[in-house]
């Protein structure tokens, strides 16, 4: 099967092209940072998504046919069926996996033109509103925590936003953890968020609020997050070893994604702590970025905060908070920064409490909506 790269992240050109790809009639897709790959794949495949993440290591993750419409078919067992919003880039799997849903449920998506802005969102959410047999047409969409803090905000002043947020009948959330301040106020203003968590190897979210889709199961290795199903990747083009790194078949024949992300199984309620591999040693001691970076979100104006690792004179490594300003001015940094010590001695230990804190004019942010980790960490790591 040919493999055709989509240059650009034009809604437009992606669906019709997809459109195709998942009927069989035409070639693959090649989507993101594509570089040079091979002109074929194998028999099946509908996308190869291409994304660096957090880490900067590029991988083009096979994903076929089946895998795409099982995830798409289990979002609307779990949630229900309708008309999809696309808010998030298409050439990334969450805005793809909204182009997927749409075409199984046989709906034009909504599209959002331009840039993000709360204004636009509700403009296109609020033109989604229809009827079919005298029945509301359910709508949905796909955020991520940084959209939707900015749509809440934007909310408190402009009822516009605020009736476009409360008309979706669910909006899932995912691409990063979803601090509980942050769900708290959606919650409180009346929006239906529904958290995801998944990633390009599993056609996107797949566990939603804990559960697995119909089909997913999951399991905890040594601490970390192992999924299996239908929605999982072919594997990494072009790459053996990291497919065999990344996949493998257990005893009884059945293939099992390993997430890299550390977690646990409360009656069936998946908890995810983290990366298992974000992770710094200060003064001998292992402590998990991912923990603090929890600890600190619960603190008022640092919701959106993000904890990274720099070389310390003293203890090796150390964390630093750097949070965007704003939010975060409207209360005394020196107070913020004590608050948050405070709190990840509690939880974590005193050996885990941040060194200081950055305040930043914008996280930077991944095409994706992630915090560009290694942007961040290379910012603060100029600061003395």
């Amino acid at each position: 099967m040919k493999l055709q790269p989509v240059l650009g992240d034009d809604p437009r050109d992606i669906l019709r092209a997809l459109r195709v790809a998942l009927h069989g009639a035409g070639p693959a897709l090649a989507l993101g940072a594509v570089g040079r790959l091979p002109a074929e794949v194998r028999a099946g495949t509908a996308v190869v998504v291409t994304t660096s993440g957090s880490t900067g290591v590029p991988k083009s993750v096979v994903l076929s046919r089946d895998a795409l419409t099982s995830g798409a078919l289990a979002t609307a067992d779990r949630i229900g069926s309708g008309a999809w919003l696309l808010a998030l880039p298409p050439s990334y799997v969450a805005g793809m996996q909204v182009l997927v849903r749409s075409l199984v449920a046989d709906r034009e998506p909504a599209v959002m033109s331009g840039a993000f802005t709360p204004q636009a969102f509700a403009a296109a959410s609020l033109m989604m509103v229809s009827t079919e047999r005298g029945a509301r047409v359910p709508t949905f969409t796909s955020l991520v925590p940084a959209q939707l803090a900015r749509l809440l905000d934007a909310s408190a002043e402009d009822h516009q936003v605020l009736a476009a947020l409360r008309s979706f009948e669910a909006i899932l959330i995912g691409g990063q953890a979803l601090a509980p301040a942050l769900r708290e106020r959606a919650e409180d203003a009346g929006v239906r968020i529904v958290r995801t968590y998944g990633s390009s190897e599993t056609s996107g979210g797949c566990v939603y609020d804990g559960v697995p889709l119909r089909g997913v199961s999951l399991r905890i290795e040594r601490g970390e997050v192992q999924v299996s199903g239908p929605v999982l990747a072919d594997g990494y083009l072009g790459d053996d070893a990291m497919t065999d790194a990344a996949f493998h078949r257990d005893h009884d024949g059945v293939r099992w994604y390993r997430t890299g992300d550390a977690g646990l199984l409360d009656d069936g309620v998946l908890r995810v702590h983290g990366r298992i591999d974000n992770v710094i040693v200060s003064g001998g001691v292992n402590i998990s970025l991912d923990r603090v970076e929890q600890c600190v979100r619960t603190i008022p104006g640092l919701d959106g905060a993000v904890v990274v690792g720099v070389d310390d004179e003293r203890w090796g490594e150390a964390s630093v908070i750097v949070a965007a300003r704003g939010e975060a001015l409207r209360r005394s940094e020196s107070v913020q920064l004590s608050e948050a010590r405070d709190a990840v001695a509690d939880v974590v230990g005193p050996y885990a409490r941040p060194s200081r804190l950055v305040l930043v004019d914008a996280i930077p942010l991944l095409p994706s909506g992630k915090p560009d980790r290694e942007a961040i960490r290379r910012e603060v790591a100029t600061l003395r």
